[in-house]
C-alpha cells in the first residue's frame, strides 16, 4: 500500500482505513494528549519498567502476527513501541494493524530493553491522534527532490534527520546570540517594518497601499533609521533581530525577504564593533557548533582570532593592477571585463565600476574572516568620514566564506553632513529625503558604532550549507502556475 505510485490512489486507500477505524471507535483527528516528555526526554530519563506517555509520527514498522515493532518520532528523537495483541486486546491491535505509515498516535506504556539493546516502550493503550490522508516520500527514507524538499518543508524535516538539525541549530544560534547581547547590555526592540520611506539601505523595495492612511508604504529595506533615533532618545545599546525586505533578485545567498541583526551602541566607533562581532561569531560558533574550523580544502574556513584586516584600495590594487586607479573609464571598463566581469553598465562611474570590480572578483576570495575597511564615500552615506581622507569612510565589511556577512560603521551623527550626504543621493529630490530622521539627528546623536549581521548568510557559513535556502525554512519560490 506505501509503494502506491499513485497518490490518489493511496489516498482513497488511507480514506478507506480512516472510515475503518471510525466504525471501530477511533476519532481519526484526536484531542490533546498530555506526555511524559518529549521523546527526546524520555530517552535521556530511561529507566526499566517506568510507565510513560508519549506521542509522535510512525514511521515504520514491522508486524510478526500477533505483536508489531515500530517507530515513532516528534521532532526530538526516534523511539521504539513494541504492540502486542495480548497486551492491548484483540480489537485495540486489530485497530493498529490499520494504521498507516505517517499516523500520528499516542502510546502508554512500560520502558524495557529488547534483546538487541533498543530502548522500546512496551505499550499498554494507544489512540489516534491525527490520520495521515497523504503517504510521506520514498517510504520516508529519504527526500532528494530539491523542488518538493523547499515547496513542501514538512516534508523534508520529516523525511531528512539531517536537515531538521540544521533548524535546530539555527534556533539554537538565533537563541546564543540574543543571550550573548543581552549579557553584554543591549536591549532588543522593535521598530516599523511598513516605513513612509524606504531608507537605511539602497535596495529596490516591496511596495503597498495603506488603505486606511490613503498612502504608499514600503517594507522596510532596513531599521537604520529607527534604530538610530533610539539612540538620539537615550538608548545606548539597541538591537533588533528584524525581517527585511529587497525587491531584487534570488541567488546562493540572497533571499528577498532576509533576517537580519542590526546592533547599535552610543559611545562606541567601528573598532567597537570590529570586536564584538569577532567575540559574538566566535561564541556562537564554539557553543551550537562546537568548532572555530569549518569545512575542508577550497571550503575550510578558520574563525580563529585574531581577525584580518586590510583596506578595500589595497585588495583593489591587488587585483585589478596597480595603475588600477590611473586608468581613464574607458581603459577600467576594458580591464574590469578582462578580470571577469560579465556585465559592465556604461553610466558606471570609476566609483560603482570599482565596486564591480571588488564584488565580482575579489570579494569570493576572502574564505577566512576579513575585516575589508575604508570604503569610499559614495558607497556608504551613513558613515563618519575617517579623519585623515574625507573620501573614505571609517567602516568595515566581514567577509567569511566569500561573502559579506556584516558590516560595521562608525556612525555619522552630523545632521549636516548627513543632509547633504542624502541630497546627492537624491539627486535633489526632496522627496527623497527622510526629513524626519534628520530632524532626529539635529536634536543631537552621541558618536556610535552600528553594525548589520546576515542571519542566513551567517548560518549557511557556519553549517557548511550549499545555498541560502539550505538554510531558510521556507524560501522563496517561483508559484507552480506562473
Amino acid at each position: 500500500m506505501e509503494n502506491m505510485e499513485n497518490s490518489s490512489e493511496v489516498r482513497i486507500q488511507r480514506l478507506e482505513n480512516m472510515e475503518k477505524l471510525k466504525a471501530m471507535g477511533y476519532e481519526p483527528f484526536g484531542c490533546a494528549y498530555p506526555r511524559t516528555g518529549r521523546l527526546a526526554d524520555i530517552g535521556a530519563a530511561f529507566e526499566e519498567h517506568k510507565s510513560v506517555r508519549a506521542a509522535g509520527r510512525m514511521l515504520a514498522r514491522r508486524d510478526m502476527g500477533k505483536s508489531t515493532f515500530a517507530h515513532i518520532s516528534d521532532g526530538s528523537a526516534k523511539f521504539q513501541i513494541y504492540v502486542k495483541k495480548d497486551d492491548v486486546g484483540e480489537e485495540a491491535y486489530a485497530a493498529f494493524k490499520i494504521l498507516d505509515i505517517g499516523d500520528q498516535i499516542g502510546v502508554e506504556g512500560e520502558l524495557f530493553v529488547t534483546r538487541t539493546g533498543e530502548k522500546t516502550i512496551k505499550v499498554g493503550q494507544w489512540n489516534l491522534l491525527s490520520k495521515s490522508l497523504l503517504p510521506l516520500p520514498e517510504k520516508w527514507h529519504g527526500l532528494q527532490d530539491t523542488e518538493i524538499r523547499y515547496r513542501q518543508r514538512y516534508l523534508d524535516l520529516i523525511a531528512n534527520p539531517d536537515v531538521r538539525e540544521i533548524f535546530n541549530k539555527r534556533v539554537a544560534m538565533v537563541r546564543e546570540i540574543r543571550n550573548f547581547l543581552a549579557g553584554r547590555g543591549f536591549a532588543e526592540v522593535e521598530t516599523p517594518m511598513l516605513q513612509v520611506m524606504a531608507g537605511g539601505a539602497t535596495a529596490k523595495p516591496f511596495v503597498t497601499h495603506y488603505l486606511a492612511l490613503k498612502t504608499d508604504m514600503y517594507l522596510r529595506i532596513a531599521p537604520e533609521l529607527y534604530l538610530k533615533r533610539l539612540l538620539v532618545g537615550g538608548f545606548d545599546k539597541v538591537f533588533e533581530m528584524n525581517r527585511n525586505f529587497r525587491n531584487e533578485g534570488l541567488s546562493r545567498t540572497h533571499n528577498p525577504e532576509f533576517t537580519m541583526l542590526e546592533i547599535y551602541e552610543a559611545y562606541g566607533d567601528v573598532n567597537s564593533m570590529k570586536a564584538l562581532i569577532q567575540d559574538l561569531v566566535t561564541h556562537v560558533a564554539q557553543q551550537v557548533f562546537g568548532n572555530l574550523v569549518i569545512g575542508e580544502g577550497e571550503r575550510r574556513i578558520d574563525l580563529t582570532p585574531p581577525w584580518r584586516t586590510v583596506a578595500y584600495r589595497d585588495l583593489v590594487l591587488e587585483r585589478a593592477g596597480s595603475d588600477w586607479y590611473g586608468l581613464s573609464l574607458d581603459a577600467a571598463r576594458k580591464r574590469a571585463g578582462e578580470l571577469g566581469c560579465e556585465f559592465i553598465d556604461p553610466a558606471w562611474n570609476m566609483a560603482e565600476l570599482t565596486h564591480e570590480v571588488y564584488e565580482k572578483t575579489i570579494e569570493k576570495t576572502l574564505m577566512n574572516p576579513t575585516f575589508v575597511t575604508r570604503f569610499p564615500v559614495e558607497l556608504v552615506p551613513l558613515a563618519k568620514a575617517c579623519k585623515d581622507d574625507p573620501s573614505v569612510v571609517d567602516v568595515f565589511e566581514l567577509e567569511i566564506g566569500g561573502c559579506e556577512v556584516a558590516p560595521g560603521y562608525t556612525e555619522l551623527n552630523d545632521p549636516l553632513e548627513q543632509r547633504r550626504r542624502f541630497a546627492e543621493q537624491a539627486g535633489g529630490d526632496e522627496q527623497k529625503i527622510d526629513q524626519d530622521f534628520l530632524t532626529a539627528l539635529e536634536h543631537g546623536m552621541p558618536p556610535a558604532g552600528g553594525m548589520g549581521i546576515g542571519i542566513d548568510r551567517l548560518m549557511l557559513i557556519l553549517s557548511g550549507c550549499d545555498t541560502i535556502r539550505d538554510v531558510i525554512l521556507f524560501p522563496h519560490l517561483k508559484p507552480r502556475n506562473a
